[in-house]
């Protein structure tokens, strides 16, 4: 059945959730060494504090949490990588490879993460693509996948680079973005924590003759209670960098820091980290936003079911000169209920309703009368439609007709 709906009158309320008011500590951004900081929700990913979060800006090692995860991905753990003679030549930090050498694919991993190798992330690279170039595209095409879009690679293992897209960067959110795809959304995330995590691994090269040790080079795991994963990096246009996460409770924070001090400076980034997370476990929350919204009268309304009338349709007590009803509801299932989010305790959630004023006949089950915004400092939390429980037909000739006929002439 084709429906009609006239032109629709839409009426707007907006509440806002208030809740007690406590004392509230804000994060001080000039107290932070970092040019470029980004403290992020795990479970959510919503960014919870910024300092330059958006500045495109060189990443030095931190590339190599894309290179991990991607590897981890496209390729196999046993995998065996040969050595190009291009790979061997890579600057210290190196392994020592050399050209012709073999090794497993996860003893590289190891060696990338650890002790942040360049020869050994060319190598993996050049393994899983065939070259640097189509690799730094398939790192590319993931970061947009991830809504990462201020991101470029030029090289594998996070040496300063440039291409026709500009130099190799990304900034502090994009980067957190990133780390909590390995850590939280990846199928292979269990592979990268536990390589992540390692503090020593010994291995050899698959002949068996050349035997090395990686040592973690990530000293915050053992900084902070919850530590969960975290990668180091450096280059002279890059300054000091880290990406790294922590898990305490039920909360997963995720620190990005960019330009965090250059030489003598390297534990900058550790009093940076220290402090932002120290920030998100004292000052947020979870919070259930739709069992909160559920506070609000109009909200507990339409999820009981509200009667909406609908113009020039047929009504159930069959009267020539009324319009039915229909009951326009808002489904909050008991999962909703259960969704939640990292909130200040002095954070509001703002409610917007929007409900067709007139609604014409006929009206399809299901059919949308409205929607049901819910948002968190101006921007978009959820939306949900306002639909109709059930359909009702159009007065036409035929109905009119049968009922003049049982009214008048019965």
């Amino acid at each position: 059945m084709v429906f009609i709906i006239g032109v629709l009158c839409i009426s707007t309320v907006s509440t806002v959730l208030h809740v007690q008011a406590e004392d509230e500590v804000q994060m001080d951004a000039s107290k932070l060494y970092a040019q470029s900081a980004v403290l992020m929700d795990g479970e959510s990913g919503r960014v919870l504090f910024e300092k330059g979060g958006g500045e495109e800006r060189p990443m030095a090692s931190t590339t190599k949490i894309m290179t991990c995860i991607l590897a981890l991905e496209k390729g196999n753990l046993n995998d065996i990588v040969t050595v190009s003679k291009e790979a061997a030549r890579q600057p210290e930090v190196h392994l020592g490879m050399k050209e012709g050498d073999q090794f497993y694919m996860e003893d590289l991993l190891y060696s990338i993460m650890l002790e942040s190798h360049n020869d050994s992330a060319w190598a993996v690279a050049e393994h899983i693509s065939g070259t640097v170039d189509e690799f730094t595209s398939l790192m590319d095409q993931k970061a947009k996948k991830l809504g990462c879009n201020h991101t470029n690679f030029v090289t594998p293992n996070g040496l300063d680079g440039e291409d026709e897209d500009g130099i190799h960067h990304t900034t502090a959110k994009d980067l957190a973005r990133i780390m909590r795809y390995c850590i939280m959304e990846s199928p292979q995330k269990e592979a990268f924590l536990r390589i992540t995590q390692t503090k020593t691994k010994t291995f050899q090269d698959t002949t068996g003759k050349k035997q090395f040790t990686c040592s973690n080079h990530n000293a915050f795991l053992d900084m902070m209670e919850g530590a969960l994963t975290g990668k180091t990096g450096f280059t002279g246009e890059a300054g000091y960098c880290y990406a790294g996460a922590v898990r305490q409770g039920d909360k997963t924070l995720i620190v990005t820091l960019l330009a965090c001090g250059w030489p003598n400076n390297k534990n900058y980034k550790w009093d940076d980290m220290k402090k932002l997370v120290q920030y998100g476990l004292d000052q947020y929350e979870y919070r259930q936003y739709w069992e909160e919204a559920l506070q609000n009268g109009e909200i507990r309304l339409l999820e009981a079911g509200k009667e909406k009338e609908v113009k020039d349709s047929t009504p159930q007590d069959g009267n020539l000169y009324n319009d039915g009803t229909v009951n326009a509801f808002l489904n909050i299932s008991a999962t909703d209920r259960q969704k939640r989010i990292l909130m200040k305790k002095t954070e509001t959630i703002e409610i917007q309703i929007q409900e067709q004023d007139t609604i014409q006949a006929p009206v399809e089950k299901k059919q949308k009368l409205g929607e049901v915004t819910l948002l968190l400092n101006g921007e978009v939390l959820e939306q949900k439609n306002i639909i109709s429980g059930d359909q009702i037909s159009r007065k036409d000739l035929l109905w009119t007709y049968r009922q003049i006929w049982k009214t008048y002439a019965l």
